[in-house]
C-alpha cells in the first residue's frame, strides 16, 4: 500500500490581479494562515470588476455560448449597434476563439456546461455571507424582486425556457410571470412597450467598485499587501518557490502564485500548460441620476441592458458584449448603442446626464466555464475566465481554490473547471 503523500501548506502566496477573483482568493488564503501579496498592472478593480452591472444572480449565471448566439448571424455580429459585436479586423487568435465558441453553441454542450455551473451557483451567495462575517464592510443587497422586462409574451418565452433549464440542472429558481401592466405597476419607470416580465426572487446586487475596494481593504487589514501599478511580465517556477517578475525589474518570491489577471490571463498562464483561450468580451456602462429610472434591479433581456441602483440617487446602466482586444480603446458607438437600446423602454430617463462612462474586458472562455485550479506546475494556479459572472462566482471560486492550494485536495465542483482541460 502506497503511503499518502503529506501536503505542506504554503506559507506565502503571490496573487496577480486585484479584481474580485484575485482578491477573494487572497482573502480565503489568509483565512488558512497564508501570507499574501496581491499585484495589479493598474489598480484595484481596474479591469472588469469596477463598472459592471453588479448583479449577484445565480439564477442567471448560465454558459455564454448558447444555441441562440448562432442565430444572430454574421451580419448582426458586425454591427456596432448589436448587443454582441465583433469589430471587423484581422485577428487569427479571435477567429480561433470564435470557431471554438460556435462549436459549443449546441443544446447538449450548453447543458453539460450548465451542469458544471449549477453546483457553483448554489453556493455563490453563501461565499459572500462568509466574507461579510469576516469583516468585509461593503454590503450586498437583496434584489427581491428584480424584473426582467420584455416587449411581448412571445419574446419572454425563450428566457422562461432557459430558467426551466437552469432549474432542471439542479438550481432553485423562484420566479413569477407578470403582465406588462403588472410590471409597470411595480416599476413605473417602464414604458408602455413593456408587454411582459419575469419577477425573479432570491437574488442580490452590489456596487461592484465599492465592494472590491472594501475587499482589498480587508486583505490589507489582515496583513496582506496590495501592490498597484506593477505590470507582471513573467512567472517562473524555481522548484521550491515561484518568482513574479515585473516590467520595472521587480522580482517577488513566494511559495505559490495565483494567476487572476482577467482578460490578460493567457500571456502568463500559457507557459504552464494552459491552452484554453481567454478572450476579452468587453462590456460598457455609465451612471445616471435616478430620476426616470427603475428603483430596483431591472434587465431588458432582448436589448441586453441592465439597470442597477447605486445608492438612492444613482443608477448604473450597463450592457453589450464586444469581442476585441482588452487594451483596445473604447468605442463610443457602443455607449450610444446602450442608450439607443434602453431609451424606448425608459422614456423618463435623461441619458444626456450620464457620467462615469466605462468599458471593461470580461474574461470569456469558449466553453463558458471558468478556469479554476492548478496548472502543470504545482506552485502556479489559475482563477479566471468567468465571463460575465466574475462578480457572482468570484468569491466562491476564490474560496474553493484557496482550499485546494492549502490542503492539496480539489473540491468536486472544480473538476470541470480544470485549467488544463
Amino acid at each position: 500500500m502506497t503511503p499518502r503523500k503529506t501536503v505542506v501548506p504554503p506559507r506565502t502566496a503571490l496573487v496577480i490581479g486585484a479584481g474580485m477573483t484575485g482578491l477573494a482568493t487572497a482573502w480565503f488564503l489568509q483565512e488558512a494562515g497564508v501570507e499574501v501579496t496581491v499585484v495589479d498592472r493598474r489598480q484595484v478593480a481596474a479591469g472588469a470588476s469596477w463598472g459592471n452591472a453588479g448583479w449577484l444572480s445565480p439564477a442567471l449565471a448560465v454558459p455564454l455560448p448558447e444555441p441562440g448566439a448562432l442565430r444572430l448571424g454574421l451580419r448582426t455580429l458586425l454591427s456596432s449597434a448589436s448587443p454582441l459585436y465583433i469589430p471587423p479586423r484581422a485577428d487569427p487568435r479571435l477567429a480561433r476563439f470564435l470557431l471554438s465558441f460556435s462549436r459549443n453553441c449546441t443544446p447538449r454542450r450548453w447543458q453539460v456546461a450548465m451542469s458544471a455551473l449549477a453546483p457553483l451557483n448554489r453556493q455563490a451567495l453563501a461565499a459572500y455571507d462568509e466574507l461579510a462575517r469576516g469583516g468585509v464592510a461593503e454590503p450586498t443587497r437583496a434584489s427581491d424582486p428584480c424584473l426582467i422586462a420584455f416587449t411581448t409574451e412571445a419574446a419572454r418565452q425563450p428566457f422562461v425556457h432557459e430558467l426551466e433549464a437552469v432549474r432542471a440542472a439542479g438550481q432553485c429558481v423562484d420566479y413569477d410571470l407578470l403582465s406588462g401592466a403588472e410590471a409597470r405597476d411595480q416599476e413605473p419607470a417602464l414604458s408602455e412597450r413593456t408587454g411582459a416580465a419575469v419577477r425573479l426572487h432570491g437574488q442580490r446586487f452590489l456596487n461592484p467598485g465599492a465592494y472590491v475596494a472594501a475587499l482589498a481593504d480587508a486583505v490589507r487589514e489582515r496583513g496582506g499587501k496590495v501592490v498597484e501599478g506593477l505590470r507582471v511580465t513573467r512567472v517562473q517556477d524555481h522548484g521550491s518557490e515561484v518568482a513574479v517578475l515585473g516590467s520595472d525589474g521587480t522580482d517577488l518570491r513566494a511559495d505559490v502564485a495565483v494567476l487572476a489577471n482577467g482578460a490578460w490571463l493567457n500571456r502568463l498562464a500559457a507557459p504552464f500548460g494552459v491552452r484554453a483561450a481567454v478572450q476579452s468580451g468587453r462590456g460598457y456602462s455609465f451612471t445616471l441620476p435616478a430620476g426616470g429610472l427603475p428603483t430596483g434591479p431591472t434587465y431588458f433581456a432582448a436589448q441586453r441592458v441592465v439597470c442597477t441602483p447605486l445608492g438612492a440617487d444613482r443608477v448604473r446602466v450597463a450592457g453589450m458584449m464586444e469581442f476585441t482586444a482588452p487594451d483596445r480603446p473604447a468605442d463610443p458607438r457602443r455607449v450610444q448603442a446602450v442608450i439607443d437600446a434602453a431609451r424606448p423602454m425608459l422614456p423618463g430617463a435623461d441619458f444626456s446626464r450620464r457620467s462615469d462612462e466605462w468599458a471593461g474586458p470580461r474574461p470569456c472562455t469558449a466553453d463558458g466555464l471558468p478556469l479554476v485550479g492548478p496548472t502543470r506546475s504545482p506552485r502556479v494556479h489559475v482563477c479566471g475566465g468567468h465571463g460575465m459572472w466574475g462578480i457572482a462566482l468570484g468569491p466562491l471560486s476564490g474560496k474553493l481554490l484557496a482550499e485546494s492550494i492549502v490542503t492539496g485536495r480539489s473540491a468536486a465542483e472544480l473538476t470541470p473547471l480544470h485549467p488544463l482541460r
